[in-house]
């Protein structure tokens, strides 16, 4: 069976219709994750239930697998429920998907990747017409979204699937090109960032990164270590550089031996520091002179946008949705993924230029805030789930906003 538990404070009744049938209590959200863990798709969930009008939306996870300590993260009251689907394909996960969503009598199911689709179906079956369902990201196994099984899997959901949404304008492409979901169905909904948590400010540079050398010039990354995120490319390129430049990486995953291996091959370990998970991430951007993301793929990435929020000149690799926060030459540089030669040339490019390290962060900062706010990131999404909810035969509120 699967489990639940609560996060917050209790999850206030459902209630009911209103006169004529009209939807007068909060829409009932359910989010289908993989898993509630540390990771851009699920910090960008956090951030949108915090934000959403609560008196408008009430919020319920399910995982496919299950939850973390990382739920901890979630301040209003959700529900969530763990699947503990076994790896491969389980006739049983279907049976209590469905029995899931019995349960949870969601308004609306959001469905998120791969993993995602498999809850399709059972929410159907279950009675819930309102589904939408988001792509934000590749694997490093699939960079290009080519494979075939995947993509007729989300060609024969379609049907059920109210909308689709991506995270850029890339993978809407893949979506209606590659995948072949019609144009109608597909909307982009940018991730947004908490200007106000990520932004300039002075910073001990010791006190969260360790003694560094007088001069010291960071280059930092921040993300889980899966191969898609290309770090063993970033420590070959600064292994090109010189001794002034240290690189900081922060987060943890299946790719950490792996990476400690390439640092010590490359001889680097004095000027390479691996941190591991940290929940200081703010401050510790603070602390870095310059951002790199590596990335063999990407859909919006999260750290990104967090690093230029603040004030963070960027390098990044020219993939997925990077070119589309990402203004050459602007707000920082983009170099073609795997390529260490290049990846190199622009890290140098900063590291020897202070001003134009400060033009950029600036420039980059003054984008974020702008454009990718976590505000109207929740806009976007409010809009989204209203209009389907419409289109459904409900409403959000008496007015129906």
């Amino acid at each position: 069976m699967a489990s639940s538990r609560v996060s917050g404070d209790r999850v206030p009744p459902a209630g009911g219709s209103g006169v004529n049938g009209i939807h007068q209590r909060p829409l009932r959200i359910c989010h289908v994750v993989y898993r509630l863990a540390t990771g851009g798709l699920e910090n960008g969930l956090v951030n949108l239930i915090e934000r959403l009008d609560p008196a408008r939306f009430v919020h319920q996870i399910v995982c496919v697998d299950r939850a973390t300590d990382f739920a901890r993260r979630l301040t209003r009251p959700v529900e969530i429920a763990e699947l503990r689907k076994r790896s491969g394909f389980e006739a049983a996960f279907y049976l209590r998907a469905w029995r899931c969503f019995r349960r949870l009598r969601p308004d609306l199911v959001h469905t998120r990747n791969t993993a995602g689709l498999d809850c399709i179906l059972p929410a159907r079956l279950a009675g819930v017409r309102a589904i939408v369902h988001g792509e934000h990201g590749r694997t490093a196994g699939d960079p290009g979204g080519l494979n075939p099984r995947h993509n007729l899997f989300r060609r024969l959901n379609s049907p059920m699937v109210r909308r689709f949404t991506t995270v850029s304008a890339d993978l809407a492409d893949w979506l209606t090109t590659t995948v072949g979901i019609a144009a109608r169905k597909v909307q982009v909904l940018m991730n947004g960032v908490d200007t106000e948590r990520f932004a300039p400010g002075g910073v001990e540079r010791g006190a969260v990164l360790g003694q560094l050398p007088d001069g010291a010039v960071v280059v930092g990354t921040v993300g889980r270590l899966d191969p898609v995120k290309g770090h063993t490319t970033l420590v070959s390129a600064v292994a090109r550089l010189g001794e002034k430049v240290h690189l900081v990486i922060v987060g943890d995953g299946p790719e950490r031996g792996r990476l400690a291996a390439a640092v010590a091959a490359a001889g680097i370990g004095a000027r390479v520091h691996l941190l591991g998970e940290r929940s200081d991430v703010p401050a510790l951007l603070r602390a870095f002179d310059i951002f790199c993301l590596p990335s063999r793929a990407e859909g919006i990435s999260n750290t990104l946008l967090e690093a230029m929020a603040t004030g963070l000149p960027v390098v990044a690799t020219a993939v997925g949705g990077n070119p589309e926060l990402v203004v050459e030459g602007k707000t920082g540089l983009l170099v073609p993924a795997a390529d260490v030669a290049g990846l190199a040339t622009a890290l140098d490019r900063l590291a020897s230029d202070a001003a134009t390290r400060a033009r950029l962060g600036v420039a980059a900062r003054r984008r974020a805030a702008a454009e990718f706010s976590v505000e109207q990131m929740a806009i976007r999404y409010d809009t989204c789930y209203t209009l389907v909810a419409r289109e459904c035969g409900l409403r959000v509120d008496p007015e129906g906003r």
